[in-house]
């Protein structure tokens, strides 16, 4: 057991404070007693958590670190709250708007994981959605403040925010009004207070947002730029935040290329494996969609795999490829409540009481599933993914404060470690089947095709003459996107949005990835320059031990 020290004490009081002025986080990391609020959206609000990162920072400075533990958490923290501090100043929070990551999302998405079994339960989420419209109004806020700097999203994200917001106002299918109408506290029907607050609460929500949606349509829209790239200097900037690395983004960006191209040779070999030479990899794969035993017909049906699948995983690799603590070795699998077609992972509270679970959120209409695309996706999501990632590292309490468990996440860490599970299971024959394979090989192929995209269209970079020469814009990525992703346009539509909206996010489960397999790399050649035998197993403890850092704080721990 290692024994607190006063760099650990920093970090814990971070947190404790973090959850106050920002109790989605709370709802999110399990922590009880802010599940009634929702955070100060204004740029009050802002300026107050900037403020507390500041002053972390400052306390950090007079800490000196007295093990390997705390050096890494002053690099991590100084990384992650400098680069907070930094993106605060520019003004890129108070003009954050896009389809899927900004407040708009957040203030719904938060109820998906809130206790919903007890009639106390209910009342304190009829409390929370009669503070959306003062949350709504601190925002409405922050955008006519950035508004007034000049800073407005892109027409693209702001018009697909109405049509969000005006979804979740409307009176008969609102997200608000359905989950109201389902509440069965204790398995019976609310009592007439009770189901008169979540009423309440759901008009209070639904006005709210039909209050968003008009403020955006005639104050931000005609602001507007139509323009979706952010430029060199904000994308460098979300890159870092993405990636918790520094990386070249020119070299990056040819990189993207190179390797998009070796990916699709893959997918040709294993098209030629499974159908015979010559097999056109879209042929391939739409003949694998009609294969009745790579089918699942039912939601009941997907569930079932998925939890099958995982469990499988989960004991084929315990004690074996990794040391898988007891409470991480269970991990839900649900279908969600919204349904907008993806795949997702919430990780467990910090006593374990709530799982860690895998969620797919089915469209609307779809009753049929395709194993061969999705068994990578449960690797990615459950075991060796996001929840032995996650679930590890919540659970070494002895270790690690609790900013490091659980309230530091860095997207290019923890997708890219997701992306370097996949590859490890293929390595490890858990994909040797070529359908299965295929379905690995065509999300790698989408993930570097987004390296490609997401940098091209915001710095601005010429385009090859495949996909229309000159210079990037949305018309050259969508024909892009669709000819290296083979999904259904609807969803694909949603994909261009979001990386148009989100800058710097999409690149970095690749780039993340990579950076993971660099790392890995470099630390199997510092145990042959010292004589010794690389152990796969021992690095894989000590990388997730270490928690989710920056790249370029992991890189300093482990190399």
């Amino acid at each position: 057991m290692r024994t607190p020290t006063p760099t650990d004490a920093v970090a814990d009081a971070y947190v404790a404070r973090s959850v106050e002025l920002d109790p989605l986080a709370a709802t999110e990391l399990g922590l009880p007693g802010f599940d009634h609020l929702l955070p100060d959206l204004s740029p009050a609000g802002i300026e107050a958590r900037a403020a507390l990162e500041r002053s972390t920072l400052a306390a950090l400075d007079g800490t000196e670190p007295l093990d390997d533990v705390d050096r890494v958490t002053h690099a991590a923290m100084r990384e992650r709250l400098g680069l907070a501090v930094e993106l605060a100043e520019a003004g890129e929070l108070t003009r954050e708007l896009n389809v899927i990551a900004s407040p708009v999302q957040a203030l719904r998405d938060t109820f998906d994981l809130m206790p919903a079994s007890t009639s106390q339960d209910w009342e304190v989420i009829a409390t929370r959605m009669q503070a959306i419209p003062e949350a709504l109004e601190g925002y409405q806020e922050s955008l006519r403040t950035a508004r007034d700097a000049g800073a407005v999203a892109a027409l693209r994200q702001i018009e697909a925010c109405i049509k969000q917001a005006d979804d979740l106002a409307d009176a008969d299918s609102s997200f608000f009004t359905t989950f109201v109408r389902g509440a069965r506290p204790d398995g019976e029907a609310p009592t007439s207070a009770l189901a008169q607050a979540l009423e309440t609460g759901a008009a209070d929500a639904r006005q709210a947002y039909a209050d968003l949606a008009r403020m955006l349509g005639e104050e931000l829209a005609p602001e507007a730029p139509v323009s979706d790239g952010v430029g060199r200097d904000r994308y460098a900037l979300w890159s870092r935040e993405f990636l918790g690395a520094t990386v070249d983004l020119d070299e990056t960006y040819e990189w993207g290329l190179e390797e998009l191209a070796h990916i699709v040779a893959e997918q040709q070999e294993v098209a030629d494996q499974l159908y015979g030479a010559g097999t056109p990899i879209e042929d391939a794969m739409a003949r694998l969609d009609a294969d009745p035993a790579r089918m699942l017909r039912g939601t009941d049906a997907l569930r079932e795999w998925m939890q099958a699948t995982s469990d499988a995983a989960v004991a084929a690799l315990t004690d074996t490829q990794f040391d898988i603590p007891e409470p991480v070795r269970r991990l839900e699998c649900r279908i969600a409540p919204t349904q907008s077609g993806g795949i997702y992972y919430t990780g467990p509270s910090a006593d374990f009481s709530r799982p860690g679970r895998m969620w797919w959120s089915v469209p609307p209409g779809v009753t049929e599933f395709a194993t061969w695309r999705e068994k990578t996706t449960v690797f990615h999501e459950g075991v060796p993914g996001h929840h032995l990632q996650i679930g590890q590292t919540t659970y070494r309490a002895n270790l690690l404060n609790m900013w490091r468990r659980m309230a530091s996440w860095v997207s290019g860490h923890g997708e890219g470690w997701a992306l370097y599970a996949e590859r490890l299971m293929a390595d490890l024959g858990f994909l040797d089947d070529p359908g299965d394979r295929m379905g690995m090989l065509d999300g790698q192929r989408l993930r570097a095709a987004r390296v490609v995209l997401d940098i091209g269209v915001h710095l601005g970079k010429t385009a090859p003459e495949q996909w229309g020469g000159g210079t990037w814009d949305a018309g050259k990525a969508w024909v892009f996107l669709k000819d290296n992703a083979n999904m259904a346009q609807g969803f694909l539509a949603f994909e261009l949005d979001r990386y148009l909206g989100w800058p710097g996010q999409a690149p970095s489960y690749k780039i993340g990835q990579r950076l993971w397999e660099e790392i890995r790399d470099e630390s199997r050649a510092a145990a042959e320059s010292r004589g010794e035998a690389f152990d796969l197993k021992a690095f894989h403890r000590r990388a997730l031990d270490v928690g989710s850092v920056g790249l370029d704080a992991l890189r300093e721990a482990l190399v």
